[in-house]
């Protein structure tokens, strides 16, 4: 809403020691504490009226800054000596283009510090998000070491909930596990000691790959089937989540990079500012409701842009198949090959820039073609070959990184790049840019601006495959953690800035894969990698727990088929990216002309179906994917659940498997094996309750879809 409409739902500057927020899917009880300082006492989602209890609430906002730190020892960031002091002062509320919104100003006299709560939720779903803003009003400069972006107090006991967290490594991402809050946080007794325990289950990310180990999220469940609580920190940087007992329930922080795991340190002056990283929570009546409610906030966050809904088919020369070798002789059959084959975008991945027989890894940076691997035409000759075949080219960029042999490594001044103690950062053979400098950002203006605007390529895979941690430390960084805060969210900004001026370009962002698959990125990129996971077995779990972290249809998943494989085989590779982003790869010039029909039929299943991925939710049938299940399920709904897909992977075990579908029970249900089209691959029945599968042979992959009957 804007103008007048919006208005007239702002209230004043108002103080009140109780009041509620939210609308009809999400509704936060507030409440000042004897303290004076504000607490969110109660939190509630659809099929959700239990309130927080509020002997157990946090106060909004926690901090520790030098000279004023935590209240009491333990590797908590609660119970801090500022949450104590920023007491409530004003609140205001409104509602803006969907969105709900609520500011709460709390104050500390005694330092002139002013909190700013801006909490925030879609209009319609029960997704909380929150980040804090701090204002030195005092008169001595103030130096942060952690700040909260939400807190929530008052859940269930420990004994009663399980927490979910996901590893999440190169080539092995999305790995969620599930124990007890107990395991971490043991029952001390607390009546017998009149304290809360110090302990706290702490999950932290740190250098410039965000969700390296980690991914920046996390669950806590009830035992019972009942509520879920699902969150993200969406930091392009450090983050840190914990969860422990307070009182009689549970709580839940979640924070930006701090001082004590991160390096990072900010230095407020008088009047400056800082605003945190937002974190975002939601809620559900269980696990599945809880992530779906998560994956359309994440839509509703993002950058609009039509790749959302068009879903086109891209097809990349990397995987499996050039492997950062391209040239014009190899790429003419395969872009003719994956023309015939359905693919509508032709990316020419990483290589294309390498004339030296030395090795490309460190030498990166000017991006200009090589002659050597183009010899006529030259790589315009190649981009003129995909768009006459109907596609549009891409290319691979790394965009942040300058290898140390590059002449651009000397042409840009020292401050342009990362650096400690006067000295610029190597990794690995490369040295990586600070997009905050000027000089950064105009060279890679000058390279995205030659590439799409002069060569006409309307997609980049935006790599990244270097780590540096803790950051970097330029003039005017406190820390090292508040430099690579800044680079990342110049980076993001930079990125905005390239679409703003090509909006019609798309960008897919990976890091390795999926070691940047953060909230804050993902609602700039269009695209996000999953895996470089070579081995089309264990892609299958990566691709079933995806949607965990990223919505369906920007999840790029690797098919790459090849000619020595058997039809079955050729048929779970292809069948694993189909309620995604389909990655089409393989030597696809090389197969036989039965090969390519198989191909052909699962680009053609794809699109037939892609009008829907953008707006089906995920869930998962048999429970979030183990890396070495023998089956694997992933479903997508509909809105009305009149329709569904749900994907089956069997590795091993028994042919036939039923599939519990509470959702779906009592309905009069069609189905269709949609992939692979061979009568022979598997059956599908429906017996009102469950579903049961049938796969004959191992691997073997369904795509199935579920239509009620009217």
């Amino acid at each position: 809403m804007t103008g007048t409409a919006e208005a007239a739902h702002i209230a004043s500057n108002q103080r009140q020691d109780e009041f509620t927020w939210g609308h009809e899917a999400l509704r936060a009880r507030f409440a000042v504490a004897a303290d004076g300082t504000l607490r969110l006492v109660g939190l509630t989602g659809l099929d959700d009226e239990t309130p927080a209890a509020p002997d157990s609430a946090l106060p909004l906002v926690e901090l520790t800054a030098l000279g004023h730190g935590s209240g009491w020892s333990g590797p908590r960031f609660t119970g801090t000596a500022f949450g104590a002091r920023l007491a409530y002062r004003a609140h205001r509320t409104g509602r803006r283009d969907g969105w709900d919104w609520l500011t709460v100003e709390l104050h500390d006299p005694s330092t002139g510090l002013t909190a700013f709560a801006e909490l925030t939720s879609p209009t319609g779903l029960p997704v909380l998000r929150s980040r804090v803003r701090l204002r030195n009003e005092g008169r001595e400069p103030l130096v942060v070491q952690s700040v909260s972006s939400l807190l929530l107090g008052g859940l269930p006991a420990p004994d009663a909930l399980d927490v979910h967290r996901a590893r999440n490594d190169w080539l092995a991402e999305c790995r969620w596990y599930a124990e007890p809050l107990r395991a971490s946080v043991a029952d001390i007794n607390m009546d017998v000691h009149e304290h809360d325990s110090r302990a706290a289950l702490a999950l932290t990310g740190r250098g410039s790959w965000p969700t390296d180990g980690h991914l920046a999220m996390g669950a806590l469940t009830e035992r019972d089937g009942g509520r879920a609580w699902v969150w993200q920190v969406e930091s392009p940087a450090g983050w840190r989540w914990d969860a422990g007992q307070r009182a009689h329930g549970t709580y839940l922080a979640l924070n930006g990079p701090t001082d004590a795991e991160h390096q990072w340190r900010v230095r407020l002056g008088l009047g400056e500012e800082f605003t945190t990283v937002p974190g975002a929570l939601a809620l559900g009546s269980g696990l599945d409701a809880a992530m779906g409610a998560l994956t359309s906030y994440r839509r509703a966050i993002r950058r609009p842009h039509p790749d959302h809904t068009a879903l086109p088919v891209v097809f990349n020369d990397y995987m499996n198949t050039l492997m950062g070798d391209p040239t014009t002789a190899k790429l003419l059959p395969l872009i003719d090959a994956a023309a015939d084959a359905g693919a509508e975008y032709f990316c020419i991945d990483s290589g294309w820039y390498d004339d030296d027989t030395r090795g490309w890894w460190d030498s990166v940076g000017a991006w200009q073609p090589s002659p050597r691997r183009f010899p006529d035409g030259g790589i315009r000759a190649v981009l003129d070959r995909i768009r006459e075949r109907g596609m549009v080219p891409g290319l691979w960029l790394e965009p942040e990184v300058v290898g140390v042999r590059s002449p651009v490594a000397a042409e840009l001044p020292p401050e342009a790049f990362f650096q400690r103690d006067g000295l610029r950062l190597t990794e690995q053979g490369r040295h990586q840019l600070d997009l905050r400098h000027p000089a950064a950002r105009a060279h890679l203006d000058k390279t995205v601006d030659r590439i799409v605007g002069d060569w006409g390529v309307g997609y980049l895979k935006l790599d990244y495959n270097i780590v540096v941690d803790p950051g970097t430390q330029a003039a005017g960084d406190l820390a090292p953690g508040a430099g690579l805060l800044g680079h990342a969210h110049a980076y993001l900004d930079w990125l905005s800035a390239v679409l703003d001026r090509h909006p019609g370009l798309v960008v897919e962002n990976c890091a390795s894969g999926g070691m940047r698959m953060d909230g804050a990125t993902l609602a700039v990129a269009q695209l996000q990698s999953t895996s470089d996971q070579q081995d089309p077995l264990r892609y299958a779990p990566i691709a079933a727990a995806a949607p965990t972290a990223v919505p369906p249809e920007q999840g790029a998943v690797w098919a790459y088929p090849q000619p020595g494989f058997d039809d079955d085989l050729i048929s779970w590779t292809l069948g694993g990216a189909l309620l995604g982003r389909i990655h089409l790869s393989g030597h696809l010039n090389r197969m036989s002309e039965h090969q390519l029909a198989l191909v052909r039929d699962a680009v053609t299943v794809y699109k037939s179906i892609r009008g829907d991925l953008a707006r089906a939710l995920p869930f998962w049938p048999l429970g979030l994917p183990g890396w070495t299940d023998e089956w694997l399920a992933l479903g997508l709904r509909l809105p009305g659940d009149r329709t569904a897909y749900i994907s089956v992977w069997r590795r091993g075990g028994p042919p036939d498997l039923r599939i519990p579908l509470p959702h779906l029970a009592g309905r009069t249900l069609h189905t269709d094996i949609l992939h692979p089209t061979s009568p022979d691959a598997g059956r599908v029945t429906w017996d009102g309750t469950e579903l049961t599968v049938s796969v004959p042979r191992t691997p073997g992959a369904l795509l199935i879809r579920l239509t009620q009957n009217d």
